[in-house]
């Protein structure tokens, strides 16, 4: 039996991003995290799973590593007892951990997706779980990401790129969604 409630599927929303921007980079979005909150709050109510991904950095450098404090998840976004946790080690949730095994054995189909940064994890996860056949929504007030400079030097906003994004995944791979709609949709539902 398929189960009617969506998954929650929150991405690497870790202290490491908060010391990118005491270090000066720019993001966008900057209610991203108050939105996950209100997800996650929802979610719960509602008893839909979560799953939390974390990503475990493998270069001596990474701000993500397991004993640099940007390893630890962000307060608002900490799992509650029970809610899988899966850590990652590159940029898809799906690559080398089990979140399409349980996905699979929960008889989940849909996943709301939110987290960090748009344009890498996010977007990486979002396009495999519509390439894996997942009914994906992508909830555009619920992540963010970084100013940048492109090959050419280019500077690019993160709101330019966020949006770029979300073009490229909207309907091909996920439906584009806001925090507010998800949560209307939740309560919607009926046990």
């Amino acid at each position: 039996m398929i189960s009617p409630l969506p998954a929650l599927v929150v991405v690497d929303v870790q202290r490491a991003f908060d010391e990118w921007e005491a270090a000066g980079k720019r993001r966008n979005n900057p209610d991203a995290v108050a939105r996950i909150a209100d997800l996650l709050a929802a979610f719960r109510k509602r008893g839909a799973p979560i799953f939390h991904i974390r990503h475990e950095g493998t270069k001596p450098n990474s701000t993500f590593l397991p004993q640099n404090s940007g390893y630890t998840v962000k307060g608002e976004a900490r799992e509650a007892p029970g809610e899988a946790v899966i850590v990652k080690r590159v940029n898809s949730a799906f690559i080398g951990t089990d979140l399409e095994t349980r996905l699979r054995a929960g008889n989940i189909t849909t996943l709301v997706i939110c987290g960090a940064t748009t344009n890498h994890c996010v977007e990486t996860t979002t396009r495999m779980a519509g390439n894996l056949g997942f009914d994906a929504s992508l909830v555009r007030d619920a992540t963010w990401t970084f100013d940048r400079i492109g090959p050419d030097g280019d500077k690019h906003s993160a709101e330019e790129i966020h949006a770029m994004t979300l073009s490229n995944l909207n309907g091909e791979f996920a439906r584009i969604v806001s925090a507010a709609d998800v949560i209307a949709s939740l309560e919607a539902m009926r046990q």
